[in-house]
C-alpha cells in the first residue's frame, strides 16, 4: 500500500482547485480532532453534545474557508484547524450554559485554544521510551495525527482509559468510578492500552488491529 500524501502535498493541490484532495486532506484529521474534541468538552458538555458533531462542523467550516489559510505546512494546518474548533467549543458551551443560566462554566476563547494546543502535544507524548519519537513521526506525518489514528482502532476500553487518564487528568480512582472498575484494574488497563498503543506504532505497516488478551 502505497504512503498517503504529504499534507503539504495537498495544501498545494487543494489551492489548485482539486476538490478530492481537499476530501482527502481534511478527512485525515477528523480522529486528530474527536479526540482533542472529547479531551475539552468536560463532562457537563460531553452529557449534552456530541463532539462529533463539533468535529463534522470544524470541517465544514474549513472546507468553506480555506482560502484563509495562509500556510504550507501539516503543522499550521492543524494550528488552524484547533482554532476552528475551539471557536465551535466555546460557541456549544455558551449555549448550553445560557439554556441553563450557568455562566460559571464558561470558559474563555483562549483557555479552549491552550487546552488543545496541550491536548495535542499530550497525545504526542504518549510514546514511552522504546518508540519512535515524535520527531522522528513527524517526518511522515505528525505524530499526534497518527496516534489519534492508532486509538481510534484500540478497544474501546484501552480508548476510555487513554483519554480520561491522559487528557481530563483523572485519577484512577475516578476512573474506576466511571468504568465500574477497580482503581488497580484501571491501572492494569492502561498499561494494556499503552502497550497495545506502542505495538500497533511499531507495526503500522501490518494493517491489523492491536491484540489484546483482554476481550
Amino acid at each position: 500500500m502505497n504512503d498517503p500524501a504529504p499534507a503539504s502535498d495537498l495544501i498545494t493541490r487543494c489551492r489548485q482547485g482539486d476538490a478530492p484532495a481537499r476530501e482527502q486532506l481534511f478527512d485525515r484529521y477528523r480522529n486528530y480532532l474527536h479526540l482533542l474534541a472529547q479531551g475539552q468538552m468536560g463532562r457537563h458538555l460531553r452529557a449534552k453534545c456530541d463532539a462529533s458533531d463539533l468535529v463534522q462542523q470544524t470541517l465544514l467550516e474549513a472546507h468553506r474557508d480555506f482560502i484563509a489559510f495562509q500556510g504550507q505546512h501539516e503543522g499550521e494546518l492543524l494550528a488552524w484547524l484547533r482554532r476552528i474548533l475551539a471557536h465551535n467549543l466555546l460557541n456549544a458551551a455558551r449555549h448550553f450554559a445560557a439554556r441553563q443560566r450557568d455562566a460559571a462554566r464558561e470558559v474563555s476563547l483562549e483557555q479552549l485554544q491552550q487546552g488543545l494546543d496541550r491536548s495535542s502535544l499530550n497525545l504526542g507524548r504518549c510514546l514511552a521510551a522504546g518508540t519512535p519519537s515524535p520527531s522522528q513521526l513527524a517526518a511522515k506525518g505528525e505524530a499526534a495525527v497518527r496516534l489519534a489514528d492508532t486509538l481510534t482502532r484500540l478497544p474501546e476500553d484501552y480508548r476510555t482509559v487513554l483519554v480520561l487518564r491522559v487528557f481530563e487528568g483523572l485519577s484512577a480512582e475516578e476512573v474506576a468510578n466511571k468504568m465500574g472498575r477497580s482503581a488497580g484494574a484501571v491501572r492494569m488497563l492502561q498499561m494494556r492500552a499503552l502497550s497495545a498503543l506502542r505495538a500497533d506504532l511499531a507495526h503500522p505497516s501490518s494493517g491489523n488491529e492491536p491484540r489484546t488478551k483482554d476481550q
